[in-house]
Parts: C-alpha cells; structure tokens; sequence
C-alpha cells in the first residue's frame, strides 16, 4: 500500500480583501497533490486571485498559503514592455551574453557564474521554443512584432526553463488558435508536477486528474477530469431532487395527519358538549372526560405539529443544496429562415451561406478570420438582420437599464413582452430595471446576448467572433443553448472545438493566409488541426 501523498499546496483559512474592502476569498481550507488540477468556477468568484496568492504575486490579509518547491505562474495577460525581445521575456539574456563573453575570450568570473550549471541554456530554449511551434522565432525579435498567441507560447516557455515543482496557468488558452492549443495539451498531457490550471476550455479540462470547484468562496475537490466531475455533479443533483420530491410528500403528508388531528379533536369537543347538554353522565365525570381528552388531543395536535416543522426544515435543508437552473430556454421564432434562401455569396474568398446553415470558420492567429467576418457584415445581402456579437460586449448604454436598451432596439415589443423575454435569459425582477453599468459579468453577457437576438427586425445571420474566450463555463453552456433555439444562418470563428460541435454545425472552413479558404472534416477534439 502507497503512503499518502503529501500535499504540494496548502491553504490554511486563506483570506484575502481588495483595498477597497471588497472580499474576494474568506477562510478558504485547500490541499492540492502533485497532479493536474483544473480549477473551475464562475468569473469573480476568485480563481485568477487564488492563483496570484499561491504564486506569491498578492500578500493575503489573513491566513497562510504554502507551496512545495520552485513555483512557476504564467498569467493570463503578460504585460509587455517596449522594445522588449523574445529573450528578454525568456530571461536568458544575461545567460546568452555571458555565454558568447565565455567563446570570445573576454570572460570574468560572474560571467560563470552567470552561467552556473546551464551550459546547454541555448539548446533547451530552442528545444521548448520548436516544441511549442515557434522555431522559426529569433530570441532577439521585438515581442510587438507577435500575435497575443505566441507571447502567450513564449511566456510558457520562460516557465518550463525553470523546471518548476508547481505550475500555475490561468487561462492558458484564451488567445491560441487549434495547433497552439494541441502543442499547449501536450505540454499538459506530459507534465509530472503539480499543475493547477485556471480554464473553461473543456478540451484542456479533460487533461486533468482532479476538478477543484471554487464556488461561493468555498473550493471542493473532485477526482477525476471535466466529463467526470459533470457525472458526478449531475448523480448529485439528481439524488437531491429526489430528496426534495420526497420531503415534499412528507410535508403533504404531515398536513394531511394534522388536519385529521384538528377534525378529531372538534369531533370530541363536540360530543363532549353534546354529553353535557343531555346530561347522561354526572358533571364532575363529563369535566374529567372533557379535560383529559383536550390533554390528549393537545398533545397528538402538537406532535404533529413538530413533525410537520421537521418536514418543512428538510424540505428547506434539500431546497437549499439545489442548484439555480441557470439554462438559457428562449423561442426565436422571427429568427427562422427558408432553406432555399442565399444568406450571403461572396467572392474571393467565396463564402456561401443558404438557408440557416451553421458554419465554423477556423484558421491559425493571423490568417484574417475577423477581417472575414467584418467584409461579411459590410456585404451582407440583409445587412438589417445580419448581426455581430462583439467579443467586448460593448453593445450596451450602460447609463440606463437592461429593459430600456433591449426595449430601445425592439420598439414594437410591449414592455411586459420585453421583461418576459428577458425572463428567458435569467434577467428577472429588479436586475432589468438596473443601470447596465451595475452588470455582473454574465449578467452583461446574458442582456447583450438578449438585446442582439431580441432586436427588430430580427437577426437572420449571426456573425460569432471568438464568443467564449473571456466565458466561464456556465456562460459558455448558456450560449450554446440560446445559439440551439436560434433558426438562423450562424458563421461563428473559434478555436473551441468543444464549443463548436456542441452547435451542430453544418460545414467547417479553414482559412489560410496564402492558400485561401477550404472547406475541411469536422476536428474530432481540439488537439486536431486540419
């Protein structure tokens, strides 16, 4: 039998506020192994945060964190400065120059010991940066010159220089097309220390051997990758709605025992009165059988009474550990379209859209996807209803309400319709009526994604650029399902696979910068490119 393992990352009542008060961990308990963690939760609920405080990059306000070994954290935006190289940002500089002093002849003793042990630096930064498919790149070209991708690629490279027990990514995949992000799986998929990853992208969730669930300021860990810890979310929601459905029965089923118990006692009473008023029995004797049987009945009423408390606290206890059904379920009838219908026929590229077809459109950083995209919204042939949902979400006037800006671009819609409507997107009660600036981050998504698909006239061709890259999971899950009840054209540009096949789409292109556009197979996971 092994010995237990011991934990790599320890969080002891780790706590942590924002100068302005704002609380964004509290007393938080974690042990992570040596494995490869997937951390997971809405957006604000602390993971980018958690991972700076392991990392040493935020100092918590209260509590202690500590890590095993040498840790690396490559964040989700690199900062970069001007004028800054390939191998500035690779921190080998000092290594290369004390190298080329030490061939020259010009050497000084902290050019050694500059060096240390890693004579063979040049090698392994060229070996990492090919394995990451950036060979062609100099260590000593202008980062400014890169796509977001390859600094992304680079600044991953600078981390596995170092040869960390602890890696920590937050959001590795944000800004990789489909053959980074297969070089990145791989790079998890060999990984041997600890790894704890930030991501909402499946395909990399499924590389993992435990689930963490950071969720309302507590983290809860699960064994297994993203498809086991769904099961394993889905088995318990399903055992508490059985709990709830039988509670509910109890708590029926105690009301109905206690009005039995009232009826019986104004039975007694009555035939008790009815006793006295005959006089058949002598009056001490009726007073007796009077008193004992208000005792009797008192008690049998207020037992029933506790049980019926305790049902009702079950039921509330089992109602509590539901969890919101937070599913996008909206009829777009407007948004239909004949099959026969041209939606779009354009040349050089030719892209051809008829009927509501749904179209994925893939390609390397670079290729001009978003140029496509944006000619495809300037030819439309019904430019009235063909739409772009915009990566910023800056589609609102946040000086005024969800219901006045969806209403400002449905002006036919009856109000009442409207919030209705906005009912369907998980928009309810007081959240419609407040100003647009108050948003949380998927409540913004949710009124953007309901003020473009509510719109008059209505959207016919939906133009999608890299919808889910800055979506948590639940957002990204909320899109699909409102994009499934969506009867339009779709043309949709992403590197999420994952989120592609759960669209149906209908015909897959890839657009290459010097071979144009070629319809290719449906990519089987993210990890196959074209």
């Amino acid at each position: 039998m092994s010995a237990p393992q011991t934990p790599s990352i320890i969080c002891d009542s780790l706590t942590f506020e924002w100068p302005d008060g704002t609380t964004a961990l509290r007393a938080l308990e974690a042990q992570f192994d040596t494995a490869k963690i997937g951390l997971i939760g809405v957006n604000g609920a602390g993971k980018s945060t958690l991972l700076r405080l392991i990392a040493g990059r935020l100092t918590p306000t209260a509590g202690d964190v500590r890590a095993s070994g040498e840790i690396a954290y490559l964040p989700q935006d690199l900062t970069i400065t001007h004028g800054q190289s390939v191998g500035d940002l690779l921190d080998v500089q000092q290594q290369r120059e004390a190298l080329a002093a030490i061939e020259a002849g010009t050497a000084t003793a902290s050019d050694f010991e500059t060096i240390g042990d890693d004579w063979d630096i040049e090698e392994r930064v060229l070996a990492e940066l090919s394995r990451l498919g950036l060979a062609g790149i100099s260590l000593d070209r202008d980062l400014a010159t890169l796509s977001g991708g390859e600094v992304v690629l680079i600044g991953l490279v600078a981390k596995l220089l170092r040869r960390p027990d602890v890696l920590l990514l937050d959001e590795p995949t944000n800004n990789l097309d489909i053959e980074a992000r297969r070089r990145l799986y791989s790079v998890v998929d060999d990984w041997t220390g600890t790894l704890l990853i930030v991501s909402h992208d499946r395909e990399l969730l499924r590389r993992v051997d435990q689930i963490a669930d950071l969720t309302d300021g507590a983290l809860r860990m699960y064994g297994g990758n993203l498809d086991d810890y769904e099961r394993i979310r889905a088995e318990e929601d399903e055992a508490i709605e059985r709990e709830v459905r039988t509670a509910e029965s109890d708590v029926r089923r105690q009301k109905r025992e206690l009005a039995d118990a009232r009826i019986k006692l104004d039975r007694r009473l009555r035939y008790g009165k009815k006793m006295m008023a005959q006089k058949r029995e002598p009056k001490i004797i009726m007073n007796a059988r009077k008193r004992a049987a208000q005792v009797s009945s008192g008690k049998h009423r207020n037992l029933h009474m506790e049980r019926l408390a305790d049902s009702r606290g079950a039921l509330s206890e089992a109602q509590s550990r539901l969890r919101d059904d937070d599913e996008i379920r909206v009829d777009l009838p407007e948004t239909a379209v004949p099959a026969g219908r041209t939606m779009l026929d354009l040349r050089s590229p030719d892209v051809n859209i008829r009927g509501p077809e749904r179209i994925a459109l893939l390609g390397r950083n670079g290729s001009g996807k978003t140029t496509l995209l944006n000619r495809v919204l300037r030819e439309s042939l019904s430019p009235s209803t063909t739409r772009l949902l915009p990566q910023r979400l800056d589609v609102l006037d946040e000086s005024v309400s969800v219901l006045d800006n969806v209403s400002r671009l449905a002006p036919t819609t009856p109000p009442a319709q409207t919030r209705n409507r906005l009912a369907q997107f998980l928009l309810r009660g007081r959240q419609v009526e407040l100003p647009a600036s108050t948003l949380s981050g998927g409540e913004r998504f949710r009124a953007v994604l309901a003020a473009l698909l509510l719109a008059e006239p209505a959207v016919q061709l939906l133009l999608l650029d890299e919808p889910t890259n800055n979506l948590d999971m639940a957002s990204a899950r909320q899109l699909t399902g409102a994009l499934n009840s969506y009867q339009g054209a779709l043309l949709v540009v992403s590197h999420d696979v994952s989120f592609l096949r759960g669209l149906e789409i209908d015909r897959w292109l890839w657009l290459d910068r010097d071979e144009g556009l070629a319809e290719i197979d449906a990519p089987v996971t993210s990890n196959h490119g074209p």
